[in-house]
C-alpha cells in the first residue's frame, strides 16, 4: 500500500457513496458502491483477499470517492459511472447479451419482425427469447397463420408472400384499418397465451377439410397444429396469474457469482438467462448491482414484476427500476425463486468442476511431457517460430506457456536484422541469441523447456547459440510437421530422436497447441509487416504523401491501379494540394510498366 492510499484511507467518511479504483495509468479499473464508504474501501487494503480480488488490489495505485445522500443515489451513480468508464474489473456489469423480441410495428400496415432493440415507438414487444431460433420459429408460425405485411419498404406490386396467402398485399389492395387491427389483436392474444384457442380453431378447420375429402388442405392445418405444439407448448411450469415477471436467484463461492433469471410471460416460464462472473464486494450488493445493470446496460424489457430471494434489498431495486420487486414467501412463485437459486448453485459448481478438471488435465500433460523427456516438470515452456516468404520481411515470434497455459503478456516479436536471404537456421540463431542475451542481462526466468519450430537443423542452430555462445543448458526440442503442416513428431536428444508420444495423448495435444499458437503469432506479425511494406513500396516513395494521404487515396480509389488512372483534378478534389497531386501523377506516369497488387 503506497503512502498516498494510506493517507486517503484515513480520511474516508462514514457515508454512502461510490468509489473509483485507478491504476498507474490513471485509468478507472473498478467502480463500486457502499452505504459506508469508510469500511468498504478500507477492506480492500486491510482484509485478507482471495487471489482474484488481490489481482485487482495489486493494480490500484489511487482511488477517488463520491459521497451521496443515500444508498439509492449511490446505486444510480454506480450505474452511470460504469457506463462512462467501462472498467475492466466490473465484469458482471458488462452483460452484452442482447436478446431477440417479437415486435408488431406501429405502422399504417404493421409488420411482425424479430428485433434486438426495444424502443419507445408505441410498437408491441413480446419476449425476450434467449434463443433466437425460438423467436424466428414463432415468427415463421405466425406468418403462416396471419397475413400481415412482410416487406420493409412497400413494393409497387404484390410479391410471393401474397400468392402463398401470407400477406394481404397492401401494396395493391386496399386494406382497412379494422382488418389490420383485428390481425394485430389475434397475434397479441396468441403470444399472450391464447395459442390453445387458435389451435382448437385450426383443429376444427382440419376436421372440416378432412370430412369434405380435401386431404391436402387438412394436411396443411395438421402441420400448423404440430408446429404450434413444437414451438408454443414446450413449457410445463404455469402460474395461476398471467403477470409478466422476471425471477432472480443467485449463488456465490470463491469470489464468483452465478445469477439465474427466469423469464415468466403470461404465467409460463418461457426462457432463462445464466450469468457467471467474479465480484469484489459483498454478495448481496453485487447481486443488487447486477439486477440494476441487467436492465440499465442491456436491452432487457422491464416486466411488471421482479421476484428475488429473501434478504435482497427490494426497496432499493424497486425505486431504481420503477417496477414491483417482491420476495415471495409461499406458493409457486417461492418455488420458482428456489429453483433459480438451485440452478445457480448447480451452474457454479459445474463451472468450478470444469475448471478443476481442465487444470488437472493440463498440469498432468505438463508432468507427463517431462516424464517422456526424462527432465523435471517443464512448468515454463517457450517456443520460437520463424516466418518469411522468399526472404522478404523475415520475422520470428516467441510464445510462453506456464503450466500448460498461454502467458500472452510475455509473447515477443522479432524483426530479423542480420539475415538478408532465406536462411531459417541463421534466423533461428539470431532470435535465440537476442532472446537469451536479454534474459541473462535482465535476470528474467529461464524456460524449463525450449521448443523450436523445425527439426534437426533448427535444433542444432539453437543449441549452438545456447551452449557455445551463452553457456546455457536448457532442454531443447524440435517440432517437426507433416506434409499437411500439422505437428507430426517431437524431437529431443543429441542426436535428436523422436519422442514416443501417442497422438491421442494429452502431452501431444499440449505441444500441438503450443506449435499452433507460435505459428499463428509469427504469421500474424509477418502479415502485418508485409501489408505495411506493400503500401510503402509505392505511395510512400512520392514526396508529399504521408500515412494520412496514403490512407485517403486508398480509401477513395480502392487500389493503386485506380490511383494511376486518376487525373490531377481528381486528386485535388480530395483536398490534396496541387503540387502533391502533380507529383503523384508524374510518379505513376514514369512507372507505367510497374505492376502493383495493393488494395
Amino acid at each position: 500500500m503506497n503512502e498516498q492510499i494510506r493517507e486517503k484511507l484515513a480520511l474516508l467518511p462514514d457515508k454512502p457513496g461510490c468509489y473509483l479504483m485507478k491504476n498507474k495509468h490513471a485509468e478507472v479499473i473498478y467502480v463500486g458502491k457502499s452505504k459506508l464508504l469508510k469500511n468498504r474501501v478500507r477492506s480492500y487494503f486491510t482484509s485478507a483477499n482471495d487471489l482474484k480480488t488481490q489481482r485487482l488490489v495489486n493494480e490500484i495505485v489511487d482511488f477517488e470517492y463520491i459521497v451521496t445522500g443515500s444508498e439509492m443515489e449511490a446505486l444510480i451513480l454506480e450505474m452511470n459511472l460504469i457506463k462512462k468508464y467501462d472498467p475492466k474489473y466490473n465484469v458482471m456489469l458488462k452483460d452484452d447479451k442482447s436478446y431477440p423480441y417479437l415486435k408488431i410495428t406501429n405502422e399504417r400496415h404493421p409488420r411482425l419482425i424479430v428485433t434486438r432493440k426495444v424502443k419507445k415507438d408505441q410498437a408491441k414487444y413480446f419476449g425476450p427469447y434467449t434463443n433466437v431460433y425460438a423467436a424466428r420459429e414463432t415468427k415463421k408460425l405466425l406468418d403462416r397463420i396471419y397475413p400481415l405485411r412482410k416487406c420493409n419498404i412497400m413494393p409497387k406490386r404484390v410479391c410471393l408472400y401474397y400468392h402463398i396467402n401470407q400477406c394481404l398485399g397492401p401494396c395493391e389492395n386496399h386494406i382497412s384499418q379494422e382488418t389490420n387491427e383485428e390481425i394485430v389483436q389475434k397475434i397479441t392474444a396468441f403470444l399472450n397465451g391464447g395459442h390453445k384457442e387458435i389451435k382448437k380453431e385450426l383443429e376444427d378447420r382440419m376436421q372440416e377439410f378432412a370430412e369434405s375429402l380435401d386431404f391436402e388442405k387438412a394436411k396443411e392445418y395438421r402441420d400448423l397444429i404440430e408446429h404450434i405444439e413444437q414451438v408454443m407448448e414446450k413449457q410445463t411450469m404455469d402460474l395461476q396469474d398471467l403477470t409478466d415477471r422476471d425471477v432472480f436467484g443467485f449463488s456465490y463461492d470463491k469470489g464468483w457469482m452465478c445469477v439465474q433469471v427466469f423469464f415468466v410471460r403470461q404465467g409460463k416460464l418461457i426462457e432463462r438467462d445464466v450469468s457467471i462472473f467474479p465480484f469484489y464486494n459483498e454478495p448481496q450488493e453485487a447481486f443488487v448491482s447486477f439486477i440494476a445493470s441487467f436492465y440499465t446496460h442491456s436491452n432487457h424489457l422491464k416486466p411488471k414484476e421482479v421476484n428475488v430471494p429473501v434478504g435482497t434489498k427490494t426497496e432499493l431495486i424497486e425505486n431504481y427500476l420503477d417496477v414491483k420487486v417482491k420476495v415471495p414467501y409461499r406458493g409457486q412463485k417461492k418455488k420458482l425463486v428456489e429453483l433459480a437459486m438451485e440452478n445457480a448453485q448447480i451452474a457454479l459448481k459445474e463451472k468450478f468442476s470444469l475448471i478443476e478438471k481442465d487444470e488437472e488435465r493440463t498440469i498432468k500433460a505438463v508432468e507427463e511431457l517431462g516424464d517422456a523427456l526424462n527432465i523435471e516438470t517443464p512448468h515454463r515452456i517457450e517456443a520460437i517460430d520463424n516466418s518469411n516468404i522468399q526472404g522478404t520481411h523475415p520475422v520470428s515470434a516467441l510464445v510462453v506457456f506456464i503450466d500448460g497455459r498461454a502467458k500472452k503478456s510475455e509473447y515477443r516479436k522479432y524483426k530479423i536484422k542480420t539475415v538478408q536471404t532465406p536462411d531459417d537456421y541463421e534466423m533461428m540463431r539470431e532470435v535465440v541469441r537476442r532472446r537469451f542475451k536479454r534474459v541473462l542481462k535482465e535476470g528474467l526466468p529461464l524456460p524449463d523447456l525450449l521448443l523450436v519450430d523445425g527439426s534437426k537443423g533448427q535444433m542444432s542452430a539453437a543449441k549452438d547459440v545456447l551452449e557455445n555462445e551463452l553457456g546455457l543448458d536448457i532442454p531443447l526440442c524440435g517440432l517437426a510437421k507433416n506434409e499437411k503442416h500439422k505437428t507430426s513428431e517431437l524431437l529431443y536428444g543429441d542426436p535428436p530422436e523422436t519422442v514416443p508420444l501417442k497422438r491421442n495423448s494429452q502431452p501431444f495435444y499440449l505441444i500441438q497447441r503450443i506449435q499452433d499458437e507460435v505459428h499463428r503469432f509469427a504469421i500474424t506479425f509477418h502479415r502485418q509487416l508485409r501489408g505495411k511494406g506493400a503500401v510503402q513500396s509505392t505511395l510512400d516513395e512520392i514526396e508529399g504523401v504521408g500515412p494520412r494521404r496514403r490512407q485517403l487515396l486508398l480509401q477513395h480509389f480502392g487500389s493503386i491501379d485506380d490511383i494511376k488512372q486518376a487525373s490531377v483534378y481528381d486528386l485535388t478534389k480530395l483536398g490534396i494540394p496541387n503540387n502533391v497531386a502533380e507529383s503523384i501523377n508524374q510518379y505513376f506516369s514514369s512507372h507505367k510498366n510497374e505492376d502493383s497488387s495493393e488494395t
